[in-house]
């Protein structure tokens, strides 16, 4: 595994157990009806998915390594020099049997996105490339996850047996994606067992706890972590909620801290691809860091 040289070497890591892959993003007025079509004003083609956590984690200082799979083609090579240039590390070695995965992304004038993702080489984990991933862990890593990920019929299951495995002194963390309600139960559950800290946006919250409320679909969300497990619901504008942990193994006698309101910052939007993932990465790098889920999260 080739590692990062920052402030970071040496200390807990941030291990994406996920997707990197291409984002075609399009930028036009609004979206068309139903058999329609728009013009594009801007289309641009980069590296997308887990990779702005790991751009996120490591421009904070904290070294970062990618543990997903690559193919062969355009793609791969794209999302392999991105990862280069940010000085990530990666683990698996290339797939020749087919190229990554794309997402084109539409953004509207107002900033807000909509996806529509093609698997490639990265839905096609092995036992193997997962055995590899949890020798290559070491204490104190933090490991994300994200729900493209666990939606995949082949990554699921292997990725919610890998961390169900998981020693205690690694933190998990899930991302649960949009297609979070896509994601079958057999897999989901055994994920939220083990998961650290759950980030997920206003939208994912609801589907996930039938809460309209982020602040309650927050507290509701904890419960069903491991022990000593929190929660990060992201409200755009508004910041997020922070259900912090609470109680550890005693919880059930020692309630749980309210949830409170992290304010966000005042921002013109431009683009909204990829702001979730970059919160998370910067709250995971600080996390490693050793600082407090609060100044984290803010």
């Amino acid at each position: 595994m080739s590692a990062g040289t920052g402030q970071g070497a040496g200390g807990p890591r941030v291990v994406l157990a996920g997707n990197v892959i291409a984002d075609l993003v399009i930028e036009i007025p609004a979206l068309p009806e139903r058999g329609g079509d728009v013009i594009g004003t801007r289309t641009e083609l980069t590296a997308g998915g887990g990779y702005n956590t790991l751009v996120a984690a490591r421009r904070l200082g904290t070294e970062s390594v990618f543990a997903g799979l690559h193919g062969t083609g355009p793609y791969g090579d794209l999302v392999r020099e991105a990862l280069a240039s940010e000085d990530i590390g990666v683990v698996l070695p290339v797939r020749a049997d087919g190229d990554t995965g794309f997402t084109v992304a539409l953004v509207e004038a107002g900033g807000e996105r909509t996806f529509v993702t093609s698997f490639g080489v990265d839905a096609e984990m092995t036992e193997a490339d997962v055995a590899v991933v949890a020798e290559r862990l070491r204490p104190g890593d933090l490991v994300q996850l994200s729900g493209y990920g666990l939606v995949m019929p082949v990554n699921g299951p292997l990725l919610a047996r890998f961390t169900a495995l998981l020693p205690p002194e690694i933190v998990v963390c899930l991302d649960p994606a949009p297609l979070v309600d896509d994601i079958p139960e057999a897999v989901l559950a055994p994920v939220l067992a083990r998961t650290d800290w759950l980030s997920a946006n206003a939208r994912e919250a609801r589907l996930m706890s039938g809460l309209d409320d982020p602040r309650r679909a927050a507290a509701v969300l904890r419960e069903r972590l491991a022990p000593g497990g929190g929660v990060l619901v992201r409200v755009d504008k508004d910041g997020c909620w922070l259900a912090a942990p609470g109680g550890g193994p005693e919880r059930e006698r020692e309630p749980s801290p309210e949830p409170v309101r992290v304010p966000g910052f005042p921002v013109r939007a431009v683009d909204s691809n990829g702001a979730g993932d970059a919160h998370v990465g910067a709250f995971l790098a600080l996390l490693a860091q050793g600082f407090d889920p609060l100044t984290a999260a803010r």
